[in-house]
Protein backbone atom coordinates (compact mmCIF):
# COMPACT_ATOMS: atom_id res chain seq x y z
CA UNK A 1 0.00 0.00 0.00
CA UNK A 2 1.67 3.29 -1.25
CA UNK A 3 0.22 6.80 -0.94
CA UNK A 4 1.93 9.40 -2.96
CA UNK A 5 1.01 13.04 -2.63
CA UNK A 6 1.72 16.31 -5.34
CA UNK A 7 0.92 19.63 -5.34
CA UNK A 8 0.94 22.00 -8.08
CA UNK A 9 0.38 25.77 -8.04
CA UNK A 10 -0.58 27.50 -5.09
CA UNK A 11 -4.67 25.88 -4.90
CA UNK A 12 -5.03 23.57 -7.18
CA UNK A 13 -3.65 19.58 -6.26
CA UNK A 14 -4.15 15.96 -6.34
CA UNK A 15 -3.67 12.57 -4.50
CA UNK A 16 -3.21 9.10 -6.13
CA UNK A 17 -3.96 5.74 -3.51
CA UNK A 18 -2.57 2.98 -5.34
CA UNK A 19 -3.60 -0.17 -3.16
CA UNK A 20 -2.79 -3.46 -4.79
CA UNK A 21 -3.12 -7.00 -2.67
CA UNK A 22 -0.40 -9.23 -2.95
CA UNK A 23 -0.88 -12.66 -4.67
CA UNK A 24 -1.13 -15.88 -2.89
CA UNK A 25 -1.20 -19.03 -4.78
CA UNK A 26 -4.70 -19.74 -4.84
CA UNK A 27 -6.16 -15.99 -6.21
CA UNK A 28 -4.77 -13.35 -8.38
CA UNK A 29 -6.13 -10.03 -8.11
CA UNK A 30 -5.45 -6.95 -9.90
CA UNK A 31 -3.89 -3.99 -9.25
CA UNK A 32 -6.91 -0.98 -8.15
CA UNK A 33 -5.80 2.82 -8.45
CA UNK A 34 -8.25 5.31 -6.62
CA UNK A 35 -8.14 9.10 -7.32
CA UNK A 36 -9.12 11.64 -5.02
CA UNK A 37 -9.34 15.45 -5.72
CA UNK A 38 -8.00 17.45 -2.96
CA UNK A 39 -8.08 21.14 -3.19
CA UNK A 40 -7.02 23.47 -0.95
CA UNK A 41 -8.19 27.59 -0.58
CA UNK A 42 -7.69 28.90 -4.12
CA UNK A 43 -6.93 33.09 -3.79
CA UNK A 44 -10.18 33.59 -4.16
CA UNK A 45 -11.31 31.75 -0.71
CA UNK A 46 -7.85 33.03 1.29
CA UNK A 47 -9.16 35.37 4.17
CA UNK A 48 -7.96 38.68 3.53
CA UNK A 49 -7.97 41.50 6.68
CA UNK A 50 -8.80 45.28 5.52
CA UNK A 51 -7.38 47.40 7.78
CA UNK A 52 -7.03 51.02 7.71
CA UNK A 53 -6.60 54.60 9.69
CA UNK A 54 -6.59 57.97 9.00
CA UNK A 55 -6.01 61.52 10.57
CA UNK A 56 -7.13 65.34 9.87
CA UNK A 57 -4.52 67.70 11.56
CA UNK A 58 -4.62 71.62 10.83
CA UNK A 59 -1.93 73.56 11.66
CA UNK A 60 -1.53 77.60 11.67
CA UNK A 61 1.38 78.57 9.53
CA UNK A 62 4.33 81.09 10.47
CA UNK A 63 3.56 84.71 8.23
CA UNK A 64 7.21 84.62 6.15
CA UNK A 65 6.20 88.21 4.83
CA UNK A 66 8.92 91.08 4.54
CA UNK A 67 7.60 94.26 2.79
CA UNK A 68 10.59 96.09 3.17
CA UNK A 69 12.79 93.62 2.17
CA UNK A 70 13.44 90.93 -0.75
CA UNK A 71 10.82 93.32 -3.00
CA UNK A 72 7.75 91.96 -0.70
CA UNK A 73 8.75 88.04 -1.04
CA UNK A 74 6.30 86.38 0.97
CA UNK A 75 8.04 82.32 0.62
CA UNK A 76 4.40 80.86 0.31
CA UNK A 77 4.63 77.30 1.66
CA UNK A 78 3.78 76.01 -2.22
CA UNK A 79 7.25 77.74 -3.20
CA UNK A 80 8.74 75.65 -0.61
CA UNK A 81 7.44 72.00 -1.32
CA UNK A 82 7.81 72.90 -5.54
CA UNK A 83 11.77 73.19 -4.24
CA UNK A 84 13.98 69.86 -3.70
CA UNK A 85 14.23 70.90 -0.14
CA UNK A 86 10.56 70.69 -0.03
CA UNK A 87 10.43 67.20 -1.56
CA UNK A 88 13.03 66.14 0.58
CA UNK A 89 10.69 67.53 3.56
CA UNK A 90 7.91 65.60 2.37
CA UNK A 91 9.90 62.13 1.80
CA UNK A 92 11.24 63.02 5.78
CA UNK A 93 14.72 62.08 4.08
CA UNK A 94 16.07 62.89 7.60
CA UNK A 95 14.47 59.13 8.36
CA UNK A 96 15.67 57.41 5.52
CA UNK A 97 18.49 54.95 5.07
CA UNK A 98 18.62 56.36 1.57
CA UNK A 99 16.53 57.70 -1.44
CA UNK A 100 16.58 57.40 -5.22
CA UNK A 101 14.71 58.98 -8.34
CA UNK A 102 13.04 56.64 -10.39
CA UNK A 103 11.43 59.54 -12.37
CA UNK A 104 10.63 63.37 -12.35
CA UNK A 105 8.49 62.78 -9.09
CA UNK A 106 8.46 59.20 -8.02
CA UNK A 107 11.13 57.91 -5.78
CA UNK A 108 12.48 54.76 -3.69
CA UNK A 109 12.50 55.27 -0.26
CA UNK A 110 14.56 52.68 2.20
CA UNK A 111 13.90 52.53 5.44
CA UNK A 112 16.77 51.28 8.23
CA UNK A 113 16.58 47.79 9.01
CA UNK A 114 14.25 46.42 11.57
CA UNK A 115 14.48 43.23 13.54
CA UNK A 116 11.80 40.54 14.20
CA UNK A 117 12.71 38.18 16.14
CA UNK A 118 15.84 36.22 14.45
CA UNK A 119 15.18 38.31 11.06
CA UNK A 120 15.88 41.02 9.52
CA UNK A 121 13.98 43.16 6.99
CA UNK A 122 14.32 47.06 5.10
CA UNK A 123 11.38 48.38 4.36
CA UNK A 124 11.17 49.71 0.65
CA UNK A 125 8.79 52.36 -0.22
CA UNK A 126 7.63 53.64 -3.65
CA UNK A 127 6.51 56.96 -3.45
CA UNK A 128 5.32 59.70 -5.69
CA UNK A 129 5.42 63.79 -4.59
CA UNK A 130 3.15 65.70 -6.50
CA UNK A 131 3.41 69.54 -5.08
CA UNK A 132 1.26 72.38 -7.27
CA UNK A 133 0.18 75.93 -6.04
CA UNK A 134 -3.19 74.66 -4.39
CA UNK A 135 -2.09 71.11 -3.25
CA UNK A 136 0.87 68.55 -2.39
CA UNK A 137 0.05 64.68 -2.69
CA UNK A 138 2.16 61.57 -1.40
CA UNK A 139 1.34 58.62 -2.19
CA UNK A 140 3.03 55.49 -1.63
CA UNK A 141 2.92 53.30 -4.99
CA UNK A 142 4.55 50.07 -3.31
CA UNK A 143 5.73 48.56 -0.04
CA UNK A 144 8.01 45.69 -0.30
CA UNK A 145 10.73 44.19 2.16
CA UNK A 146 14.37 43.27 1.59
CA UNK A 147 16.00 41.08 3.71
CA UNK A 148 15.80 37.89 4.34
CA UNK A 149 13.78 35.27 2.34
CA UNK A 150 11.19 34.20 4.84
CA UNK A 151 10.89 38.20 5.27
CA UNK A 152 10.41 38.53 1.78
CA UNK A 153 7.89 35.78 1.24
CA UNK A 154 5.81 37.87 2.96
CA UNK A 155 5.55 40.70 -0.17
CA UNK A 156 3.21 38.00 -1.28
CA UNK A 157 0.52 38.50 1.12
CA UNK A 158 0.06 41.84 1.79
CA UNK A 159 -0.43 45.17 -0.06
CA UNK A 160 -0.62 48.79 1.26
CA UNK A 161 -1.53 52.37 0.13
CA UNK A 162 -1.05 55.43 1.65
CA UNK A 163 -2.15 59.00 0.52
CA UNK A 164 -0.90 62.34 2.33
CA UNK A 165 -2.92 65.36 0.83
CA UNK A 166 -2.13 68.80 2.42
CA UNK A 167 -3.77 72.09 1.18
CA UNK A 168 -3.68 75.65 2.54
CA UNK A 169 -5.61 78.63 2.74
CA UNK A 170 -5.06 81.74 3.70
CA UNK A 171 -7.83 84.58 4.97
CA UNK A 172 -6.69 87.92 5.78
CA UNK A 173 -4.34 87.45 8.63
CA UNK A 174 -3.37 84.14 8.90
CA UNK A 175 -2.32 81.34 7.06
CA UNK A 176 -3.41 77.47 7.80
CA UNK A 177 -2.06 74.04 6.45
CA UNK A 178 -4.86 71.39 6.49
CA UNK A 179 -3.49 67.65 6.10
CA UNK A 180 -5.29 63.97 5.80
CA UNK A 181 -3.26 61.39 5.85
CA UNK A 182 -4.87 57.82 4.95
CA UNK A 183 -3.21 54.36 5.44
CA UNK A 184 -4.92 50.97 3.96
CA UNK A 185 -3.53 47.50 4.67
CA UNK A 186 -4.63 44.41 3.29
CA UNK A 187 -3.44 41.22 4.78
CA UNK A 188 -4.06 37.44 3.96
CA UNK A 189 -4.55 35.27 6.81
CA UNK A 190 -3.02 31.81 5.53
CA UNK A 191 -1.34 30.66 9.05
CA UNK A 192 -2.77 29.22 12.29
CA UNK A 193 -4.42 29.76 14.43
CA UNK A 194 -5.58 32.65 12.83
CA UNK A 195 -7.37 30.90 9.97
CA UNK A 196 -9.65 28.86 12.61
CA UNK A 197 -10.56 32.62 13.66
CA UNK A 198 -12.94 35.12 12.57
CA UNK A 199 -11.68 38.29 10.29
CA UNK A 200 -12.62 40.54 12.96
CA UNK A 201 -10.07 39.07 15.57
CA UNK A 202 -7.69 40.47 13.14
CA UNK A 203 -9.04 43.51 11.88
CA UNK A 204 -9.87 44.83 15.08
CA UNK A 205 -6.44 45.12 17.24
CA UNK A 206 -4.94 45.51 13.77
CA UNK A 207 -6.50 48.85 13.12
CA UNK A 208 -5.95 50.24 16.84
CA UNK A 209 -2.81 49.63 16.22
CA UNK A 210 -2.25 51.49 12.51
CA UNK A 211 -4.24 54.23 14.48
CA UNK A 212 -2.38 55.06 17.09
CA UNK A 213 0.90 54.72 14.58
CA UNK A 214 -0.71 57.29 12.30
CA UNK A 215 -1.83 59.22 15.65
CA UNK A 216 2.18 59.14 16.54
CA UNK A 217 3.38 60.24 13.58
CA UNK A 218 1.40 62.55 11.34
CA UNK A 219 1.94 65.82 14.46
CA UNK A 220 6.02 64.57 14.51
CA UNK A 221 6.01 64.62 10.47
CA UNK A 222 4.31 68.02 10.21
CA UNK A 223 6.51 69.29 13.70
CA UNK A 224 9.69 68.43 11.11
CA UNK A 225 7.94 70.09 7.92
CA UNK A 226 7.38 73.41 9.83
CA UNK A 227 11.54 73.75 10.93
CA UNK A 228 12.24 72.48 7.63
CA UNK A 229 9.95 75.37 5.85
CA UNK A 230 11.54 77.55 8.43
CA UNK A 231 15.51 76.51 7.46
CA UNK A 232 14.51 76.73 3.40
CA UNK A 233 13.23 80.56 4.30
CA UNK A 234 16.29 81.62 5.92
CA UNK A 235 18.48 80.10 3.10
CA UNK A 236 16.96 82.15 0.90
CA UNK A 237 16.83 85.39 2.76
CA UNK A 238 20.61 84.81 2.69
CA UNK A 239 20.72 85.06 -0.52
CA UNK A 240 19.02 88.85 -0.67
CA UNK A 241 21.91 89.68 1.76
Amino acid sequence: MMLTIKWHGRGQGFASFLSSAIPNSNTRKKSKVIKLNISTPSESNVKKANLSASRKERIKLPNYEFDDWCGGKTFHISEFLGHPSGIQAMLNTNALQSYQPLDTNTYRCFLPKVRLLNFEAAPVLDLRVTPTKEDCKVEMLSCKFEGSKIMERQNNHFSAFMLNHMTWETNEFESFLEVEAKLNLTLEIYTRPFTMMPISSVERPGNLMMQALVDRLIPLHLQQLLQDYDKWVHQQLDHFS
